[in-house]
């Protein structure tokens, strides 16, 4: 379907003289000698073992820091962790520009965004820091989301916007403790929740526009459909969360819910995403189990109301397995 689109608008753009044939004839040209980030299937599993690869480096690391730390000085406590980031950084580069280890540069890329928060929480507190603040994490989390945003704006590198997404939203936590910080008007857990529900939100907004947006790159329609999958995972669940429990429930979420749920339900569709049919399905699932348990467990109806419960889950359970096989194709 989206090739077919494609080729419609070649069509179209060619029609209206905004296309000559020697500039499609060179965009693909030169599409054609591009290197996708995400290799094929047959290599795949290489470039799996090393990540796996590098998790085990980084565990490697934090496990001899971990045994020898009293016996290390200041200089080798940083020269093991941050210089070790810089170091993978820097391997990552040179490996890319041998062509044929491309994909080998990816593993050290990820060991060291593993690895370099580490190496600055170290050497801020070897420097007398109170990396605990929130100060101190508010200028860490946003000096590495600078630094993997401008790596990937250089690089173009899917594992940086990754690592920049990671870092965004540790930067967004942190700052928001820093400003409200000793306010009891924000301590509270609703408060937090909301706060929380904008992080859910961002994801589904940064996936949807990666999915509309054209990439040669696999890796960026796979980052897409993780980011509405987590997304729509936290959003039903701190929804759901904001409803409460008798007698403390919000009245206005509990009745606001099921619409946000159905509403996830029909954008699957279009979206073709099974993350917003299986989520949406399961917290509907859940929400008439809560309702149900919330405010009939004491009546004489409550075990009607299992059976009428009971029918509406298969329902539902039917409802997703015709929606999966008429549109998830």
């Amino acid at each position: 379907m989206i090739k077919e689109e494609i080729l419609n608008q070649i069509k179209i753009l060619a029609s209206q003289k905004f296309l000559t044939k020697e500039e499609i004839l060179t965009a693909y040209e030169e599409g054609s000698r591009t290197q996708p980030e995400t290799p094929p299937h047959s290599t795949r599993l290489s470039l799996i073992l090393y990540y796996i690869g590098g998790i085990v480096v980084f565990l490697g690391i934090i496990i001899l820091i971990a045994q020898h730390w009293s016996s290390l000085n200041n200089f080798t406590k940083i020269l093991l962790t941050l210089g070790s980031g810089i170091a993978a950084f820097m391997t990552g580069i040179l490996l890319e520009r041998g062509g044929h280890l491309n994909q080998l540069s990816q593993a050290f890329y990820f060991i060291s965004g593993l690895i370099t928060p580490l190496g600055v929480h170290i050497t801020f507190d070897i420097a007398g820091l109170d990396v605990g603040s929130n100060e101190i994490q508010t200028l860490i989390s946003g000096l590495l989301f600078v630094t993997y945003m401008g790596s990937y704006l250089f690089f173009r590198k899917i594992i940086f916007l990754i690592f920049s997404i990671i870092f965004g939203t540790w930067f967004y936590v942190s700052f928001g403790n820093l400003l409200i910080a000793g306010h009891p008007l924000f301590d509270d857990w609703r408060f937090n929740a909301y706060r929380v529900l904008v992080i859910w939100l961002s994801y589904l907004f940064l996936g949807y526009q990666f999915s509309r947006t054209p990439s040669p790159h696999n890796a960026r329609h796979t980052l897409s459909q993780w980011l509405l999958g987590i997304g729509v995972f936290g959003f039903l669940g701190t929804t759901l969360a904001l409803g409460g429990w008798s007698p403390d429930q919000s009245v206005l979420w509990e009745l606001l819910f099921p619409g946000l749920v159905v509403g996830i339900l029909f954008l699957s569709i279009p979206l073709k995403n099974r993350s917003f049919l299986v989520f949406g399905s399961l917290y509907l699932m859940a929400y008439i189990v809560k309702i149900s348990a919330e405010y009939f467990e004491k009546s004489l109806g409550w075990a009607l109301c299992l059976v009428l419960m009971g029918f509406l889950l298969m329902g539902i359970g039917y409802f997703a397995f015709y929606l999966n096989k008429k549109y998830m194709v």
